[in-house]
């Protein structure tokens, strides 16, 4: 047999975790790593969190699922937090941003279907996003590399540039149900909407009644200095999809809406096994009484602020590796020159200097630290960066 035991879809590197230790993740071998991917924006509370340990081992000592037939006084209560906290009436909870995202496309459309439009279906999505590897995700995004061997899509999603709010417009006819957007683009290589973008989406969505869906899986929870990174731009949507950090390293992600995005998801018409299990509400509680403790989003912002001027202190001594860090709170790209590959020197950096982080869209490495970072840290990542920026040579 020639195949491996884990389906060989992801090129696993030689480094191999066992343990995590605050912003450390520590190999088989006994090597720290300084991680600044914090499995790609999930590990918002770095490893080994006293509170998110103590929650769930207090929950599975109880009750770690139960059939969603029955009551969730667990469910209730963090979907009672999220409802508090932000735009959003009602809240359904998946075991991933996928899953979320699914939930979303499916909300959009419910709400023109039992509104006497059944034929409002067409959701427009925006060239360079990500929203997951399920099939009607991989449809959502014009992506030919995610497309591949996949076909045929599932139809009803339309394809224009992001930031271009103009050709979002001309796209709207009688079948569109809505738009469908990162605030910030991550796999796309941390590309940020300007606030003209966002401001005309969330208008031609309310002048047409159509849903304005943010995927803020990998953008929200605290990571840009807000619960959610629309907040920044003064917009209220009608649906949002997250997951990765709110269950701070345990499978969790929610579908929130208000009352009148979700009028059409009444009984029989979505569901899932696992979703809001007593064991990921334990989770997603303690990575909000973390968030929400006084002072946290103010700690995100003012690391933020701190690394991106610390990287373009940096990149400024190696003019020919980088142009120029973008993004928001802790949520960086750090775009390199077209003739260093950004995967290349994330592997470099892995290997040569024990540092963590993420290749992305147009040559960027992401920088995705989780949010409990202190200044010793951002010390110690520019310090290696440096030294392998030194070291690289493409």
């Amino acid at each position: 047999m020639s195949i491996t035991p884990l389906m060989p879809v992801y090129p696993r590197c030689d480094t191999r975790p066992v343990e995590g230790d605050g912003v450390y993740l520590i190999g088989e071998n006994g090597k720290r790593y300084l991680d600044f991917a914090s499995g790609i924006a999930v590990n918002l509370l770095g490893h080994s969190h006293d509170g998110l340990i103590k929650a769930i081992q207090e929950q599975a000592a109880k009750l770690m699922h139960v059939s969603n037939l029955y009551g969730s006084p667990q469910g209730e209560a963090l979907a009672q937090r999220l409802v508090d906290l932000t735009f959003a009436d009602t809240v359904f909870f998946t075991n991933s941003g996928a899953e979320s995202v699914e939930c979303a496309i499916k909300t959009a459309r419910r709400y023109h279907h039992v509104g006497g439009n059944p034929h409002k279906k067409d959701i427009i999505t925006f060239n360079n996003a990500f929203h997951g590897r399920t099939m009607a995700t991989i449809s959502a995004a014009n992506s030919p590399k995610m497309h591949d061997g996949f076909e045929p899509l599932l139809p009803g999603f339309k394809y224009c540039e992001f930031n271009d709010a103009d050709a979002a417009a001309a796209l709207i006819d009688d079948n569109t149900a809505g738009f469908l957007v990162e605030p910030v683009q991550g796999e796309g290589g941390i590309r940020p909407a300007t606030q003209e973008f966002m401001t005309r989406l969330e208008g031609l969505a309310a002048e047409n009644d159509l849903m304005l869906v943010l995927d803020e899986v990998q953008c929200g929870m605290g990571r840009t200095g807000t619960i959610f990174a629309h907040e920044q731009y003064g917009i209220e949507p009608d649906i949002v999809a997250s997951a990765k950090g709110i269950g701070g390293g345990f499978p969790l992600g929610a579908c929130l809406a208000t009352e009148k995005a979700a009028r059409g998801m009444v009984i029989g018409t979505h569901g899932s096994t696992y979703g809001g299990n007593p064991l990921a509400m334990a989770a997603g509680e303690a990575v909000l009484d973390a968030i929400t403790a006084p002072g946290f989003l103010d700690h995100v912002t003012a690391m933020g602020e701190r690394l991106r001027t610390s990287l373009e202190q940096m990149i400024g001594n190696h003019p020919d590796k980088f142009e120029s860090v973008r993004g928001m709170g802790l949520m960086l790209g750090v775009k390199m020159k077209p003739e260093f590959e950004s995967r290349a020197f994330v592997n470099w950096m892995r290997e040569g200097v024990g540092l963590l982080a993420v290749a992305a869209g147009d040559n960027v490495m992401r920088v995705l630290p989780p949010l409990v970072i202190e200044e010793e840290h951002i010390q110690e990542f520019v310090q290696k960066l440096s030294k392998a920026a030194d070291e690289f040579e493409g």
